[in-house]
């Protein structure tokens, strides 16, 4: 089928993060969001250093000052950054420049098709996208789908990963009618918020092999296209 860049999110556990690299994933998703469930303080974060550098290390952030986000970068090692706020076109541009080498990743919520047209004014100043779904109160990490089918003819300028109330289950599913960059689940391989399940993370995986899939060791370059 190709290759597929795995993304799991909302890690808070260094002994799940080092087995969940261990799987074979393409990338480990920390939150970096206070009051929110899945959160992981800068201060205690510091681990995220000793894990392999093969695994991209995503710091997720929602409208947050970039000096917070350059902290993470420096402390954590972090590889990315997921801007899952209202975070403009301007401030990822301005936030490249802090970060040089640091790739960008903006999420966008998605009620309806037409929404996706807020995909274009990213195309030149972050790496890749996210098409998360909307929840009025959370930014993400809701177990809420998004609408597959209606979605299956949009066209994006980036490389794109799926989220959105994605599981073991019904992965293959969401695939046979999207053809994102790079899937990205967090509620969906929990026993609860932050505290990853192994075997679903294990069933995942082998639900993508079973369909030929390989697990991308990165995003494609945004000039690749889809």
């Amino acid at each position: 089928m190709g290759r597929l860049f795995v993304k799991i999110c909302g890690i808070t556990r260094q002994d799940q993060a080092e087995a969940i690299a261990a799987l074979g994933v393409s990338a480990l998703g920390f939150i970096a969001v206070p009051n929110t469930p899945r959160y992981l303080p800068l201060s205690a974060a510091r681990w995220l250093g000793s894990l392999p550098g093969s695994v991209e290390k995503v710091g997720v952030f929602v409208d947050q000052d970039p000096r917070t986000i350059a902290a993470w970068v420096e402390v954590g090692g972090l590889t990315a950054v997921q801007l899952h706020g209202q975070e403009s076109p301007e401030e990822c541009r301005q936030l490249g420049e802090w970060l040089p080498g640091i790739r960008r990743i903006k999420a966008l919520r998605i009620r309806h098709p037409a929404d996706l047209e807020a995909a274009h004014l990213y195309g030149d100043c972050v790496e890749a996208l996210l098409l998360d779904a909307y929840h009025p109160q959370r930014a993400g990490g809701t177990g809420q789908t998004l609408n597959w089918p209606e979605l299956a003819h949009c066209s994006l300028p980036l490389p794109w990963l799926l989220a959105g109330g994605l599981t073991p289950d019904n992965v293959l599913q969401a695939l046979s009618h999207l053809q994102p960059s790079g899937i990205d689940l967090s509620s969906g391989v929990e026993h609860q918020p932050g505290d990853k399940d192994l075997d679903k993370v294990r069933r995942l995986l082998q639900q993508l092999g079973s369909q030929g899939w390989q697990i991308a060791s990165a995003l494609p370059q945004p000039n690749q296209g889809l």
